[in-house]
C-alpha cells in the first residue's frame, strides 16, 4: 500500500518536472532519469531502460507514460495516477491560459528570447541522458552495431516505430542464432479502438475524437498534428492557422506537447471543449500503462522477450541520439546558441548533481540577455 509520504513526494517531483520540462520527450525522459534513477535511486538504469523500451511499444506520449511508469514503480496505481496527473497539470493550465488569450485577442505573446536560450540547454541535458543510458543499454558488440544502424536508419527517413520494432526483431534473430533452439513466446496485442463520428460538434464529439487519437497515436507527440489536420482541419472544425498556432504553443510551453489538445479544444468549444480534449488525449495512456507496467518484470525474465527488450532499449537510446542531432541542426544556428550549448554541456558534465531546473532557467535568462546583444 502506498504511503502518503511517497504520494506527496511523487506529486512534488512530477509537478516540478511538468513546470520545467521543455524540449520534447527526449528531454523530459532525460530529466526523469536524472531525478528518479540518479538522485533518488528508485530503480536501476537497466529497469528504467526497460520502461523506456516498453513505453515505445504502446501508443501515446512517451514521456508522459514514463512518468506514469515511475509513479507505479514507487506507489502502485495511486502513484501512476498522481505522477501522470501532476506532470500534465502545469502544461494544461499554461496552455489553457494561452488558449483564452488567443480567443480574446487573436495572437500569442512573444516568448522567443527565452526559448532561444532554453533549446541549447535541453540538447545538453539530452546528451547527458543518452550517455548514461547508453552505457547500460550497449551490453555487447551486436547491440552497439544495432544502435548505430538505428541512428543511420532514422537519418535515412525510416519511421521511428519501424526502426524500433525492426531493431527488436533483429535482436530476436541474433538471440536465436546464438541459441539455435527454443520457442517463441507470444505477445498479447493491445486492442486499439475506433469510434464513429458523432453527428454534431460539441464536447462529446471532441472527447471521442481525441480519445481515438490518444488510443492510436504512435511515435513522437508531434505526429499528433498530422492526425488533427486530417481529423479537424479537413472537416472544417478548426482552421489551419489555429492548428499552426497550437503547434507554436506546444513548442514554448513545458510538459507534454499533447497538452496542445487543451488549446485546440478551447478554440472548438471553450472551457468544456478544452476539458474534453485533454481528458480524451491522455486517458488511453493511463490505461495502457496500468495494464503494461506489471508485465514488464515478467517480460524481462523471459530470455526471448529479454533479447527483444535489449535490442529495443538500444534502439530507444539511438532514437534519443537522432532527435538530439536533429535538434542541434535546427537550434545551434549562430554563435549565441552555440555558446549557450557549450556552457550547458560543460555544466551538465562537470556539475553532475546540479538540478536540471537551474540549467533550464539559467539558459532561458542567458538567452534573453544575449538576444539583446
Amino acid at each position: 500500500m502506498a504511503a502518503k509520504s511517497d504520494l506527496k513526494e511523487l506529486a512534488k517531483l512530477f509537478f516540478k518536472l511538468g513546470c520545467i520540462s521543455f524540449g520534447g520527450p527526449a528531454a523530459h525522459i532525460a530529466m526523469m532519469e536524472d531525478e528518479v534513477v540518479k538522485k533518488r535511486k528508485w530503480m536501476t538504469h537497466e529497469h528504467f531502460l526497460d520502461l523506456i523500451g516498453a513505453t515505445n511499444l504502446i501508443p501515446g506520449p512517451n514521456s508522459t507514460e514514463m512518468t506514469m511508469h515511475c509513479g507505479h514503480e514507487r506507489a502502485g496505481w495511486k502513484g501512476l495516477v498522481i505522477a501522470g496527473s501532476c506532470f500534465i497539470f502545469p502544461a494544461v493550465v499554461i496552455t489553457a491560459v494561452f488558449a483564452w488569450l488567443y480567443q480574446q485577442y487573436g495572437q500569442l505573446p512573444n516568448v522567443t528570447p527565452f526559448i532561444y536560450g532554453i533549446k541549447p540547454a535541453v540538447i545538453a541535458i539530452i546528451i547527458m541522458a543518452a550517455y548514461r543510458l547508453g552505457k547500460k543499454a550497449v551490453k555487447n558488440v551486436e547491440l552497439a552495431i544495432l544502435g548505430i544502424a538505428t541512428v543511420i536508419a532514422c537519418f535515412l527517413g525510416v519511421n521511428e516505430i519501424a526502426a524500433l520494432f525492426g531493431c527488436g526483431l533483429v535482436g530476436l534473430i541474433i538471440y536465436f542464432i546464438k541459441k539455435s533452439k527454443g520457442t517463441l513466446g507470444s505477445f498479447i496485442p493491445f486492442l486499439l479502438f475506433q469510434v464513429a463520428d458523432p453527428m454534431k460538434i460539441g464536447s462529446l464529439k471532441i472527447l471521442l475524437t481525441f480519445l481515438k487519437v490518444g488510443a492510436i497515436l504512435y511515435g513522437s507527440g508531434y505526429v499528433l498534428f498530422a492526425f488533427l489536420d486530417s481529423e479537424l482541419v479537413a472537416n472544417g472544425w478548426l482552421s489551419r492557422q489555429a492548428l499552426i498556432d497550437a503547434i507554436a504553443v506546444g513548442q514554448f510551453t513545458p510538459g507534454p506537447v499533447l497538452s496542445t489538445a487543451t488549446f485546440i479544444g478551447w478554440q472548438m468549444n471553450g472551457v468544456y471543449g478544452a476539458l474534453a480534449a485533454t481528458l480524451g488525449i491522455f486517458l488511453p495512456s493511463f490505461l495502457f500503462v496500468l495494464i503494461l507496467n506489471p508485465l514488464i518484470p515478467k517480460m524481462r525474465k523471459s530470455k526471448i522477450i529479454g533479447a527483444f527488450l535489449d535490442a529495443v532499449n538500444v534502439a530507444a537510446v539511438a532514437l534519443i541520439v537522432a532527435v538530439c542531432i536533429e535538434m542541434g541542426k535546427d537550434t545551434l544556428t549562430d554563435w549565441r546558441t552555440l555558446l549557450i550549448g557549450i556552457i550547458s554541456l560543460l555544466v551538465v558534465f562537470v556539475f553532475k548533481k546540479l538540478n536540471s531546473a537551474f540549467i533550464v532557467m539559467g539558459s532561458a535568462l542567458l538567452g534573453y540577455v544575449l538576444s539583446l546583444v
